[in-house]
């Protein structure tokens, strides 16, 4: 079978390799592969900046995205060939911590988790792979086209049951959501605040082309103007930070409603400087009652939230967010972002 594969930590070495057609162990499937998202920690990986090979291997499978069809299931398992599913990316650690231990592995304390196509196992982008049956979560037929989606849809269904939990504190009645970022994480973010019956605004730097467009789609409404200017109109309940930029950050804590919460899900690269006003921000924090979370992740609760959110949204919408399909032997296409790319997704069947 092909597969893509990188040497973790040196660039310019990914390739499509020919490998052994995988076999299943003892409560496995296996999985024909129909499609790979592709998202920043791929090409992280793909640059040399990020990643780590199986143990006692040089190559990394990539791909943690993953969408495929059952070829093969063990008995008595609930699954069955011709099933639609996908991989749960993350695994405990094999001494686990106190979270990995009661099935926390996205909130792993000592950092020895594992994690498909990243960490220390190969990933899902090749023609066939396997994947635990505890780890595999079915899909609604309906989702072919747009289950690809899965993986980032799990991380916004973590960040919103977290600030769920954090709302739950006092009376909460959020009413406002701002979505900083309009990638897949952030449209995905502005999907589930809209099933949540927020009124959901969006912004980001794109003036035209299709992120507008799938906002004003969802019903929501789109901004490009200053996250400072749009926050401290809007005065949001909740901000979900998707872009990573640290003056966004810094300029949507600034702007919420009273107790309002802040998750950030965007990645910082380091060694920017920005002036910040810590006791300006100390004061609003304590004085307002906000809070400022981070979410990275999911968990297999979120799994299950995130296949019920693809299931109740609108096929044509989510369509809309997959910008892009290219083949596995174009794998390098995949890779090099164009402007108005969303999600860019590999097919592998």
């Amino acid at each position: 079978m092909r597969a893509l594969t990188v040497i973790p930590q040196q660039a310019d070495t990914a390739a499509l390799t020919d490998l052994p057609d995988p076999v299943p162990g003892d409560g496995e499937l296996l999985v024909e592969g129909i499609a790979l998202g592709i998202c920043g920690t791929d090409k992280e990986i793909v640059e040399g900046r990020y990643g780590w090979a199986p143990p006692g291997h040089d190559r990394l499978v990539l791909g943690h995205e993953s969408l495929g069809r059952v070829r093969q299931a063990p008995a008595r398992a609930d699954f069955a060939e011709g099933d639609l599913v996908v991989g749960v990316v993350r695994r405990p650690d094999p001494e686990p911590c106190g979270a990995c231990a009661r099935g926390e592995f996205d909130m792993c304390r000592n950092g020895r988790y594992t994690e498909r196509g990243i960490k220390e196992r190969d990933g899902y982008g090749s023609e066939l792979w396997t994947v635990e049956t505890d780890y595999a979560v079915k899909l609604d037929r309906r989702l072919e086209r747009v289950g690809v989606l899965m993986e980032p849809t799990t991380v916004v269904a973590k960040a919103w049951e977290q600030v769920d939990r954090v709302g739950a504190r006092s009376w909460y009645a959020p009413r406002t959501a701002l979505v900083t970022g309009a990638g897949p994480i952030g449209l995905l973010a502005a999907l589930l605040g809209v099933q949540r019956g927020l009124d959901v605004h969006v912004l980001d730097l794109a003036t035209d082309g299709p992120k507008p467009a799938a906002v004003a789609a969802l019903g929501g409404t789109y901004h490009s103007e200053p996250v400072a200017d749009v926050a401290a109109k809007l005065q949001p309940d909740v901000v979900i930070e998707a872009t990573g930029v640290g003056q966004v950050v810094f300029d949507a804590m600034a702007g919420t409603a009273a107790y309002g919460i802040v998750c950030l899900t965007g990645v910082s690269s380091g060694g920017r400087k920005i002036a910040v006003d810590a006791g300006a921000t100390n004061r609003d924090l304590v004085l307002e009652n906000d809070v400022v979370i981070g979410s990275v992740n999911a968990n297999l609760r979120h799994y299950a939230a995130a296949a019920d959110a693809l299931a109740a949204a609108d096929l044509e919408w989510l369509e809309r967010l997959v910008t892009r399909r290219v083949p596995l032997s174009r794998h390098a296409e995949a890779l090099t972002p164009r402007p108005d790319d969303i999600k860019v997704v590999l097919t592998l069947d």
